[in-house]
């Protein structure tokens, strides 16, 4: 509720009433309103007017019988013009009461209108929840914000931080603000980069995240810190990413994954069944090794809000006699697939469409099987169906967990490449045949991820999450002979589909911070260079320590309901990273060059400071 002289506590601030705090117990009460036209109806002698804010609407009448001022000026209000008015509040007549309203059982009863402003006519509707080019929309992105899904969005966004700054605080945790402006350590996504007028040639870069300035902390003593942190990173953008975005920045002392784990769970299960308008599927959340998830479900991302679990069914194709099979088998490939229940009945088409996305996907080709049942035998409806003996599709159906009416999908190809791809596809399919639970959000843990993946162009190690994350204390002896096998004490929390963060415990002791950087094939004065203020920090006493970071953006949009970032923020960019309100970004001038000692060289090969 809003505040204003109506409010039983004393609060100074507002003089004059919202918008959305009227109520019966009000009427006979004389008030001021201020807000934005919402619409405008002329009934004759009467005009309507809804008045809106943030907090609501309120019906307003202008009766010439009543004020002709008043009335005279509603005759030249249009929409989104900002008004201030005041008069009386009475019960709205028999009848016309309101009840998608919280003020619908009253109206005001205008003594007089005064024009804050006008409003020219919008470039959309304000008022009605019309498809809107997104581009139009960023553009005017001031007038999008009016519009009651946005503003939802908003003021959603700042209860949840203000439930998250609360439960972090109760339990000890201190805010803390980093700066902007750092060293750049590209171990990561891309750095923005932001030159220095006052060291020529230098440059300081945009946080992709607080990293190391949160482990410094930790060796600072802090053991508890969390910061709601502004982050940015220079990456190609899609719907649920954006080049400046939000995370629930913490770290902890003296920890260990599962305490990590226990303090994040809790926040997110407290946080979705307050403000969710759909049940927490399961509690605790189901918690899953990256080996296991990949196998299962392609991706270390799960949705788990349906079925079609992936198998491996390399064994039912031993001694199978069609070549494609028996020949990815030989180079030690996998052949794996899930089963669609009741989709036995697909056209030909319908057949042929999925087979072109897998290829789109990156797969050779893909299998299909329609499992049918003739004569009390399983049979199938298959291009590869003469190949297949009574006991190699009876031993299919079991793997997969299939019978007559469903359609089984096969792919076969090297381990990695055919779970990603059947990851893709099995999405692609719970969402055509609408597979998906709308009605619960599914949380759950991906846990001990690999600590390496190899770079095939630089042909050298790099860390999957980031060069700070420990091994898991079993693993550290594979450091020395098989880096490939080690794991990492990190994990990833995953609902409905989306990472929403990952974290990890820290390394804290040089000497394995050190082994880490070698790994990854820097030279001591690449590592002291890049990383030695953090080195010479972990040599006065650096505590064991992990933490995690949650995407603020990311949780807003799953709570809201939304499929894209933008809805959630305020002034975002678009796909490009373009500002289209501001014109950012933008050249800079000759002189703001000459004084960042920078030249700007385009792709055809010209140096100027000047060129648009």
């Amino acid at each position: 509720m809003g505040e204003s002289i109506l409010s039983t506590e004393p609060r100074a601030v507002r003089r004059y009433t919202t918008c959305g705090e009227l109520r019966r117990q009000h009427i006979g009460r004389t008030v001021t309103l201020k807000g934005w036209v919402h619409r405008r109806r002329d009934h004759g002698r009467l005009i309507f007017l809804d008045l809106r804010d943030r907090y609501g609407i309120t019906q307003v009448v202008a009766n010439p019988a009543h004020s002709s001022a008043a009335h005279e000026v509603a005759e030249h209000v249009r929409a989104e013009y900002v008004l201030a008015v005041t008069g009386q509040v009475v019960a709205r007549p028999e009848g016309t009461v309101n009840p998608a309203l919280s003020t619908g059982e009253i109206e005001v009863l205008a003594d007089q209108i005064e024009i804050l402003n006008p409003a020219k006519t919008p470039p959309f509707p304000i008022a009605e929840e019309t498809d809107v080019d997104e581009s139009l929309r960023l553009e005017y992105r001031y007038l999008d914000l009016r519009r009651a899904r946005l503003q939802r969005n908003l003021l959603l966004r700042h209860q949840v931080v203000r439930f998250i700054r609360q439960y972090l605080e109760e339990r000890d945790f201190v805010e803390i603000e980093t700066p902007m402006l750092i060293k750049s350590t590209p171990e990561g996504a891309r750095d923005y980069v932001v030159p220095s007028r006052v060291f020529p040639g230098h440059f300081y870069a945009l946080p992709q995240s607080p990293q190391q300035l949160k482990q410094l902390l930790m060796v600072a003593g802090f053991d508890r810190y969390y910061q709601i942190a502004r982050c940015m990173r220079d990456e190609d953008l899609r719907a649920d990413r954006q080049p400046e975005f939000t995370q629930i920045d913490l770290e902890m002392s003296f920890v260990d994954v599962e305490d990590v784990l226990e303090l994040i769970e809790g926040l997110y299960t407290e946080m979705f069944e307050r403000f969710a308008s759909k049940p927490l599927q399961a509690k605790p959340f189901p918690r899953l090794t990256y080996e296991e998830a990949m196998r299962r479900y392609g991706s270390d991302k799960p949705d788990l809000r349906f079925g079609l679990e992936i198998h491996d069914v390399s064994s039912v194709f031993q001694n199978t006699s069609f070549g494609v099979f028996r020949s990815v088998l030989a180079e030690g490939g996998v052949i794996r697939g899930f089963a669609v229940p009741g989709f036995a009945d697909a056209t030909r088409s319908q057949l042929d469409q999925l087979t072109e996305i897998a290829r789109s996907f990156g797969a050779r080709g893909l299998v299909w099987l329609a499992l049918q049942q003739d004569s009390g035998h399983l049979t199938a409806r298959s291009p590869i169906a003469k190949f297949l003996n009574q006991g190699e599709l009876d031993a299919l159906a079991h793997c997969l967990q299939a019978g007559p009416g469903d359609l089984v999908l096969l792919v076969a190809d090297a381990e990695g490449t055919a779970a990603t791809i059947l990851g893709r596809l099995r999405l692609h399919v719970g969402r055509e045949r609408k597979l998906i639970d709308e009605s619960v959000h599914a949380f759950c843990w991906v846990i001990d991820p690999p600590l390496f993946e190899w770079n095939e162009e630089e042909q050298r190690w790099e860390a999957m999450h980031h060069p700070f994350t420990s091994p898991r204390d079993e693993d550290l002896p594979l450091l020395d002979s098989d880096p490939s096998k080690v794991r990492a004490k990190a994990y990833d929390l995953v609902a409905d589909g989306f990472e929403l963060g990952t974290g990890s415990i820290r390394i804290h002791r040089r000497e394995v911070q050190n082994k880490i950087f070698s790994i990854m094939g820097y030279d001591d004065t690449e590592i002291e260079r890049r990383f030695g203020h953090l080195l010479r920090a972990f040599e006065y006493g650096a505590p064991p320590h992990g933490g995690m970071a949650p995407g603020l953006d990311r949780t807003i949009m799953i709570l809201a309901g939304e499929s894209s970032l933008r809805e959630v923020i305020a002034f975002p960019k678009n796909q490009r990273a373009q500002d289209l309100m501001l014109g950012a970004p933008s050249p800079l001038d000759e002189r703001q060059l000459r004084e960042l000692h920078l030249r700007v060289v385009y792709p055809d090969g010209e140096a100027t400071p000047s060129r648009a």
